[in-house]
């Protein structure tokens, strides 16, 4: 996380202010026709990794559901796709297996690393005048309550902090700890710390249709991980209860962060891939992609754009993001539904952001 994040949230603005957009458009009518599909039986050949799931492949319709009246933009066109069988974490990658990756290799994530002005004013307006050097300091985004109701919630800066020393070690700033949280989603990750993680391990970050696919449990078209009850939200999910971002009734148990495996499983045996900590994909985030996607047909395994475009945010290169958060509520965002997706920057790393990866048979062959 660098700290153009810190300059008036210059270019944190498009990652919440998605939350809210278009929540008065229409849903468009796209049927996209799944063509039928065996799922791929796991090679014989191929012990599943300790800690991971095979996921089958097969096709499904990625992007918003018919009817789902929260679905925005950017969650359109849907389109039909294919994914071969792959493996993936059953949950999302945990303080204590990042704190092993750490100390065997020594890695220092971005949010520990010192500011360079020279390569921050890269990436801010033309002319921004440089912080006090007391400014420019490493640390990354926490969540703060606001103490009265928030009329405005485009406004991110109310519910957001700039904490110098915040990090996966210190998830709420100095002075806080991850000590009996090892079973925690880690946090802070910027993407480079995510791949990082990845090549030390052997896998890779899921592609955005691997993950959607992946998230649907072998469901057909339900809006959220555990199908179309939304009235299961609690205790399918760990999200925000209550008013955003003011209270928070703790109704599914948990404030903030919850311990892995703390909600069920979808039919994949897949935990927690809706709320807790959104995740990290490969996928570069342009606003044209589903519609190239629609217009080529059935795709097969695709890898994302070739290169990013956000008019929104043109100054930052940006990755898609999937699940939603604790933060995700009703009235704010709902980023818990399937086809629900976010542009984050490269070097962003905040309280609410972790990853989980995936591995092909190819890769486990060599």
């Amino acid at each position: 996380m660098k700290l153009f994040r810190l300059i008036a949230f210059l270019t944190l603005g498009f990652i919440l202010t998605q939350c809210k957009q278009d929540k008065k458009a229409s849903v468009e009518e796209i049927t996209t026709k799944e063509t039928a599909s065996l799922p791929q039986e796991k090679p014989k050949d191929i012990k599943t990794p300790k800690g991971m799931i095979w996921v089958p492949g097969g096709n499904f319709t990625q992007g918003a559901r018919n009817g789902d009246d929260k679905a925005l933009s950017h969650e359109r066109p849907a389109h039909p796709v294919h994914i071969d069988g792959f493996f993936m974490d059953e949950t999302e990658v945990t303080n204590d297996e990042y704190a092993k990756f750490v100390e065997e290799t020594g890695y220092v994530t971005v949010a520990e690393r010192p500011v360079d002005w020279e390569e921050l004013k890269k990436q801010v307006p033309p002319g921004t005048p440089k912080p006090h050097d007391s400014l420019l300091q490493p640390g990354s985004l926490v969540f703060k309550k606001t103490k009265t109701s928030v009329p405005n919630l485009y406004d991110f800066s109310q519910w957001w902090e700039w904490k110098i020393g915040a990090n996966w070690r210190h998830p709420k700033g100095p002075g806080s700890t991850i000590e009996g949280k090892g079973d925690y989603p880690v946090v802070h990750i910027a993407y480079e710390d995510a791949l990082a993680y990845c090549k030390w391990a052997g896998k890779r970050l899921p592609t955005e249709a691997e993950w959607e696919f992946a998230a649907n449990g072998g469901l057909k078209n339900t809006l959220y991980s555990w199908g179309n009850d939304t009235e299961k939200l609690t205790v399918e999910a760990n999200t925000w209860n209550g008013e955003f971002p003011t209270e928070n009734t703790e109704e599914d148990g948990y404030e903030n962060k919850a311990p892995v495996k703390s909600f069920p499983a979808n039919s994949y045996g897949l935990y927690e891939m809706s709320g807790n900590v959104w995740e990290w994909t490969q996928d570069w985030y342009n606003v044209d992609y589903y519609k190239q996607l629609l217009d080529q047909g059935v795709v097969n395994n695709p890898y994302g754009a070739k290169s990013p475009y956000n008019p929104n945010n043109p100054l930052v290169e940006e990755k898609v993001i999937k699940g939603g958060s604790f933060l995700c509520s009703a009235s704010y965002c709902s980023s818990y539904r399937i086809s629900a997706r976010m542009a984050t920057a490269t070097d962003s790393g905040q309280e609410h952001l972790g990853f989980r990866t995936v591995a092909t048979p190819d890769m486990l062959k060599n």
